[in-house]
């Protein structure tokens, strides 16, 4: 089978997860990303392609007429590569296929059976758009809650309505959130159509790091009130909250302490603002770790994973390392994750005191510290792994390449 993959961008967690599909199944797998740093790729994303065991392809992006990036070449390199299944990001490209219809006409003549591959959180349920848009679901591109204005509502109403004919268009749909059956269902598509699958990174290699961390010497001083936030450091991580819980815990927590993983744009005002806090010693900025046993080394040594703003996959990261989670709203793949009250906790998304309330919850605790944690683990390896994630792909791919 050939499966093509085309993506703004190609995370070193998704290269992994494609290699373990191509040495577990046997497909040949291209991906097709763009030739320079992606147009619709966030700040800070680590992309690489060493090592990979399917075949990159580059090609140029361009604007298309309403503003949005799009492939040159894109249809030649499909002919070319013949794949029986083509998987899309939809955003931003799925729009190409409404507002270029011969496009989309030429595209179902190579034959490949197309697959929308999308994380529909900040999406309204068709019907329910203008509810949706002034509630305090809908967040704003830095994904925070912002004034809402009527021409905001009316390019979100276009958007939605956009979605209403494109998204029909796949054969199906893979998406990495339950609330994916009711938002995607609304925009016409067959509830057969739509697949969830828990993204996940190498969860082999992660847990494999964890009993090698288990043996080498600690890098940092014990500390049992330490958090630790992993990611970008873009504006909607908010890990100014948690620099601002951190000031707020102090004079409860003495040893209170912070441990960011990252790199990003926001670096030099965070450290500021942990100076303008007061707690500048109790922050600590390590820079990007990627490599998972020096990743496992910080998160081992620390109590509490906390995730102030957006993010998914660093949740997933910190409990193969036993950690308990604190977060808010992330990108919906955490309400997989994280179980209130088993191995971690919800505070209010954007609320400082809320935040703090749970962070005092868990840090006067430390049985509880460690028994979430363990429930973390189990989850990771009995439910939410490479190995189920792959099962998943393998069962959209079975789905589609039977269609007629």
């Amino acid at each position: 089978m050939r499966v093509c993959f085309v993506m703004p961008a190609l995370p070193h967690y998704f290269k992994l997860i494609l290699n373990k599909i191509v040495a577990g199944t046997g497909y040949e797998i291209l991906m097709i990303k763009p030739a320079q740093r992606g147009q619709a790729t966030g700040a800070a994303v680590k992309e690489t392609t060493d090592n990979a065991l399917f075949k990159v392809v580059e090609l140029e992006e361009y604007r298309a007429w309403y503003g949005k990036p799009f492939f040159k070449e894109l249809l030649p390199t499909l002919r070319a590569f013949q794949p029986d299944i083509l998987v899309m990001t939809t955003w931003p490209y799925f729009l190409y296929l409404t507002l270029n219809p011969l496009f989309y006409w030429r595209l179902r003549q190579t034959g490949a059976k197309l697959i929308a591959r999308d994380i529909p959180f900040n999406y309204a349920v068709w019907g329910r758009v203008k509810e949706f848009y002034f509630s305090d679901k809908f967040l704003n591109e830095n994904f925070q809650n912002a004034d809402k204005t009527w021409k905001g509502f009316v390019l979100f109403w276009v958007a939605s309505f956009l979605r209403r004919l494109n998204l029909p268009l796949a054969d199906a749909h893979i998406n990495y959130i339950d609330e994916a059956y009711e938002i995607i269902g609304s925009y016409g598509v067959l509830s057969e159509k739509i697949f969830v699958i828990s993204n996940s990174p190498d969860t082999d290699e992660l847990l494999e790091a964890f009993e090698t961390v288990k043996k080498q010497s600690t890098i940092l001083p014990p500390n049992p009130y330490r958090l630790i936030h992993v990611g970008r450091l873009v504006k909607w991580k908010r890990v100014d909250l948690i620099i601002e819980a951190v000031q707020k815990l102090r004079s409860k927590f003495p040893q209170i302490e912070l441990v960011v993983v990252g790199f990003g744009p926001e670096l030099e005002s965070l450290k500021e603002y942990a100076e303008k806090k007061g707690v500048a010693d109790a922050v600590r900025f390590v820079g990007g770790v990627y490599d998972s046993v020096n990743l496992g080394r910080y998160l081992h040594e620390s109590a509490v994973y906390v995730l102030g703003g957006m993010g998914g996959l660093s949740i997933n990261d910190a409990m193969c390392f036993a950690k308990p989670i604190v977060c808010s709203v992330a990108d919906g793949t955490e309400k997989r994750l994280v179980r209130e009250g088993e191995n971690g906790y919800y505070f209010k998304n954007g609320d400082v005191e809320d935040l703090a309330r749970v962070l005092d919850l868990i840090l006067a605790d430390p049985e509880r510290v460690k028994a979430f944690g363990q429930r973390s683990l189990e989850i990771i390896k009995k439910e939410i792994n490479i190995h189920t994630v792959i099962e998943g792909y393998k069962k959209v791919f079975e789905f589609v390449i039977k269609l007629p």
